[in-house]
Formats: C-alpha cells, structure tokens, sequence
C-alpha cells in the first residue's frame, strides 16, 4: 500500500482520540540535535501566550483483534485497514517537523497480534526519532494497556507523556461494550506510571542523568455518550483518577455514532457535545477552584442544567451563602464567585491591601461583571437594580429561548436529564453479561 493512503486511511481513523496535551514539560536532558519541547503544545492546543500549535496525530494501526461496540476500528467493522512501519512513523515525524508543520507527535495504536507486540512497535518507532534521527521534540504516546511493565517503562523514557484511556466511565459499562478488554488491566498502567514517577521524584537531583521519565505526566480519555452513566458519576470518577494516580487531564469526548448496535446511540444522533463541554467546565472547577465532585452536582441532582455553566448552577443553588464581599472574603470565597477567576481573585487580593474596592474598580481587575454582579458586594454595596431572586438570575444568566426550553423540563414529571438510550435494555444486556 502507498504511504499516502496509509497517512489517509491511519489519520482518519486517529481523529476520535483527544486525549493529547503537551502542557507540563518545557525541557529534558537528551541528547539531540532536533526538536524542542520548551512552551510548546500538540493537537492545536493553545501555549499561555496565545499561540496555537500543531504535532503529527496518528495511528499506528486500525488493524484492531478486538471488537469494541463502540470504536470505529473494531474488527468486525469493513473498513480500508493499514499499518505502518516504525521507520516509516520516525521518517513521516521528521519530514514533517522539518516542512514546519507539527510541533509534535502524537501516536495512538490499536492492538494488532497481542499488547505486547504493538508496544514493541512503538518503542521501535520512538527509538528511531530518538537515538537515529535525533529527535528532541515533544512526543505523546498511548500506552497499551496489558502489556509487559517492562515494555510501559521503556516506551516512557522515550515520550513526553502518556496516555492510558479508560475509554468509558465504568467497569460495567465497560466489560458490555469492550468484551475483550479486561477494565482492570487498563489502570494497571496508571499505576506503574504513577508509582515510576514518584520513584524518580525521590531521588536527588544529582542522581538524575540521561531523560526522565514521562516528564509531563500521564492523561486519560473517558467517552461520553456511549453509555448511560450519570454525569455525576463522571465526575466522580474524574476525581478519584486526579487523586489516585496525578493525572495532568481528565479528557472528555462526545460519542461520535459510528456503529449501528442495539446498545448504542443511533447512527444519525447527535455527539453530546455541550455535555461535554459542561464535564469540562467541571473539571476546571476541580483543578483550579477548589470544588469537589459532591459539591459540583449532588445525588438529588446528578446531572448538570445544560443551559448554565456548573459553577453558576452551583452558586445559584447556595444563593444563602451570597452575596461575596470583595473587600474582605477570603481568596477560596472569591473563586466561589461566578465570573472571578484565579487571576482576577488574585488581583482582588492584592488590590484591597492599598486601597478600598468599589464596584467600578472590578472590571481593570479582570471580573467579568455582567456575571459576578448578581453574587458580589463591595464594602457592603451592592449593583443597583439587581433583584435578588435565584429564578431571576437564571433567566437573566442564559437566553429567553433557552430560559422557556429550561421552564418546560422542570415542569415535566422527571428531572432526569433527556436519555439517548433505552435504559432497559442497557440495564437487561448488563444483567445477562
């Protein structure tokens, strides 16, 4: 097969993968002439000063031995496969980076013949970039669950970062959809990783010689869509993941309908893309507000008001611990506060040690005041005119339409959120396997 339709037919296939960051490494110690890894990102991420960069995405392999319902590349899919050669990965990697195209690399595989032998093929792969061609730069490499410990360790003193996909957000959902896959042999990496990682960090500096390993960490991928879990239990799982084994990211991808299965969306049903896009609203909560999973949505609640971003749900439904007082609220207070965030509560904090706030200074401090109006007060002054009424601040936070789409839910018999699945016949498949 020409390598143009082995790029064609591997790129396509390596789009439904986004769990690829390069954020947390800006140096190593290898030897190289190639490449750099200082500020710098993959899959069109954006760098703190703006700057949008690119790496080469691709699969190794679609040519998978395992049937995922789910997955575009299951082996019982009829579809155009390929495999590529480690030198032909290293040579596309290098004619690429020196065209001033990628930044990067990110390299995904499916399984072919056994974990271990497709975990041998990317280390030879990387090894190329690395020891022949010199290749400096920032590489991201998933890790093959059920591989040798051995094999993991080698591949992470090659990459950047790795990744290990937990696919879907449960065991159980898991053991239905992937049946060949073993849900406990995917966190054992994760584990390796993190206990490696704490290993290294032990040691003193001047120990530390020839590349580190997975410099910038290790992320995952859950799917979202594919199965019914609650998005508080997404959540959830998110955070005991963030605990347990460090992660840099929690990545979230709506379910894009690719297979017609009875245990699946429909073909012509829409990826959730805005519930994706609240799971990563929450996840920011997490990492950077201080928020737990029991606080962002509760057993009550279990999924989110798709029509109001997590953190002013959240402040709506505690509207009793509101208004804020800017002057004197300490820096956990002020990230509490739709529209402030980490910088601006920061700014808040050092502003008030030489002067007294007033409302017209919030907006030079970086407060986005059209949202934080409705939950702040400055030496006990508040906005005029602000009616202090939790419904009136959610039709005035989102659109009319939005608002009477909003009015016509919570007048209806449940408050589930609206499910794309037959949940009965989930739940029986379960129950049967």
């Amino acid at each position: 097969m020409e390598l143009a339709r082995k790029i064609e037919i591997l790129a396509e296939s390596a789009k439904y993968d986004v769990s690829c960051s390069s954020s947390g490494v800006e140096n190593n110690t290898r030897q190289g002439t190639v490449g750099s890894t200082a500020v710098s990102g993959i899959c069109h991420s954006f760098t703190p000063d703006g700057r949008c960069v690119s790496l080469l995405k691709i699969l190794f392999t679609n040519a998978c031995i395992f049937d995922c319902h789910y997955c575009i590349n299951r082996k019982s899919n009829a579809i155009p496969r390929a495999t590529f050669t480690p030198q032909e990965i290293a040579d596309l990697t290098m004619d690429f980076y020196m065209r001033n195209y990628i930044e990067g690399l990110f390299l995904s595989s499916a399984i072919i013949k056994n974990e271990d032998y497709t975990c041998e093929l990317l280390i030879k792969a990387l090894r190329i970039l690395r020891e022949e061609k010199g290749f400096r730069g920032y590489i991201h490499v998933k890790a093959i669950p059920g591989a040798d410990e051995k094999l993991i360790e080698e591949l992470g003193f090659l990459a950047d970062r790795m990744s290990v996909n937990v696919e879907l957000p449960s065991r159980e959902s898991l053991k239905l959809l992937a049946p060949d896959k073993d849900p406990y042999a995917l966190y054992k990496p994760m584990k390796q990783i993190t206990k490696k990682k704490q290993e290294e960090s032990y040691l003193p500096m001047v120990v530390k010689k020839g590349p580190s390993f997975v410099p910038a960490g290790q992320s995952t991928q859950m799917i979202i869509g594919a199965s019914p879990e609650s998005d508080r239990s997404i959540v959830k799982i998110s955070e005991n993941l963030y605990q347990r084994y460090d992660l840099k990211r929690v990545y979230y991808s709506a379910y894009i309908p690719v297979n017609q299965d009875s245990l699946l969306p429909a073909v012509n049903s829409e990826p959730p893309l805005l519930r994706e896009h609240r799971l990563y609203q929450a996840d920011w909560l997490m990492r950077f507000y201080r928020f737990s999973a029991d606080e962002i949505l509760t057993e009550e609640k279990p999924n989110f008001n798709l029509y109001l971003d997590p953190k002013a749900n959240w402040a709506v439904q505690h509207y009793d611990q509101f208004p804020v007082d800017l002057q004197t609220a300490p820096y956990e207070r002020l990230l509490r506060v739709p529209g402030i965030g980490p910088k601006g509560a920061q700014n808040i904090v050092k502003a008030r040690k030489y002067y007294r706030l007033h409302l017209n200074d919030l907006k030079k401090l970086g407060i986005v005041i059209k949202r934080a109006q409705y939950f702040i007060s400055c030496n006990r002054e508040t906005p005029a005119g602000l009616i202090k009424d939790p419904e009136w601040i959610i039709s005035s936070l989102i659109s009319s339409k939005q608002y009477n789409t909003l009015k016509q839910l919570n007048t209806q018999s449940t408050s589930e959120q609206l499910s794309l699945f037959d949940v009965e016949r989930f739940e029986h498949a379960k129950a049967k396997g």
